[in-house]
């Protein structure tokens, strides 16, 4: 879990979770960013072959099953604004997060319906729950309220979770509020195409790539947020300033080195740009990815 002071870098949560079993309660919550360019970018470059020799050895071990999302096409060019956090000296963080919410279930829902048209069959849309909080409550999706965070995704119950307080959201004017919810929203798509229960499955079968495959997990949904955001640029009046911001913030989230659970800032940038650049989920399949792209 991460959470960000206004004006500051991505403050080190104290909190380590140990075992696999805690990952499938709940998606953690981090920081990412947005590029700093509205211009339409060529989807990146594939991995060179030097990476694609280190991911044949790889591949085996840590990619799941094919999944219909990430042959599912090019995410549609949508208007989403961004509504005011603080109106008239009023937080207005409930109604940011859920116009977000709903700029993110009509596009994905439309998503999918077109590649259900298409004849893509497995691609079933359900919208997550929602649950906001004022402040952190004793339980929350069955267990305890995880240290230091502030926006998670409860997996089995398949609801996002948000703080409506804090220094993520409070006071902000800035990109991150909508680039943290959007990344957990990608969690919630990962759990309801199977690529979630693939990864657990891979997990459980090959311990000693836990950590690796958690990576793979969690830098997808980075790139799933930058799909979401790379459609919807053209509606946000963000300057170049903005968008450099968040680009900063995202190298600094990087991982601890005694604990790498989300990739490196490097890494998270490169999978967040990919998205972005290639408005399509097909950009985003860490899972067969060399390496060094996961580390």
């Amino acid at each position: 879990m991460r959470s960000l002071s206004p004006g500051a870098g991505p403050r080190r949560s104290l909190r380590r979770p140990a075992i696999l079993a805690r990952w499938t309660l709940l998606g953690t919550a981090c920081l990412v960013a947005l590029p700093a360019t509205a211009a339409q970018a060529a989807p990146p470059a594939s991995p060179t072959t030097a990476g694609r020799a280190v991911l044949s050895a790889a591949a085996a071990r840590t990619a799941p099953p094919g999944n219909a999302l990430l042959t599912s096409g090019r995410l549609a060019a949508t208007a989403c604004p961004e509504p005011p956090l603080v109106d008239g000296g009023v937080p207005r963080a409930r109604e940011y997060l859920t116009a977000v919410m709903k700029c993110l279930n009509t596009s994905w829902s439309a998503h999918f319906a077109r590649a259900e048209r298409r004849g893509l069959h497995g691609l079933r849309f359900r919208a997550p729950a929602v649950r906001f909080y004022d402040d952190p409550v004793e339980r929350v999706c069955g267990v305890p309220w995880p240290a230091h965070a502030d926006a998670f995704y409860c997996t089995r119950q398949g609801t996002l979770v948000f703080l409506l307080a804090g220094d993520w959201i409070e006071g902000r004017t800035d990109l991150y509020p909508l680039k943290k919810a959007t990344h957990e929203y990608g969690h919630h798509l990962q759990s309801i195409t199977g690529i979630r229960a693939a990864f657990e499955a891979r997990a459980r079968s090959r311990r000693a790539d836990e950590a690796e495959l958690k990576r793979r997990y969690e830098l997808q949904a980075d790139c799933l947020s930058g799909v979401f955001l790379g459609s919807v640029r053209r509606s946000l009046t963000r300057t170049p300033k903005d968008w450099k911001a968040l680009h900063e913030a995202i190298r600094a989230s990087g991982d601890d080195p005694e604990y790498r659970s989300h990739g490196s800032g490097a890494n998270r940038l490169r999978w967040f740009k990919r998205g972005y650049a290639a408005t399509s989920p097909a950009a985003c399949d860490t899972w067969k990815a060399p390496r060094s792209w996961v580390s």
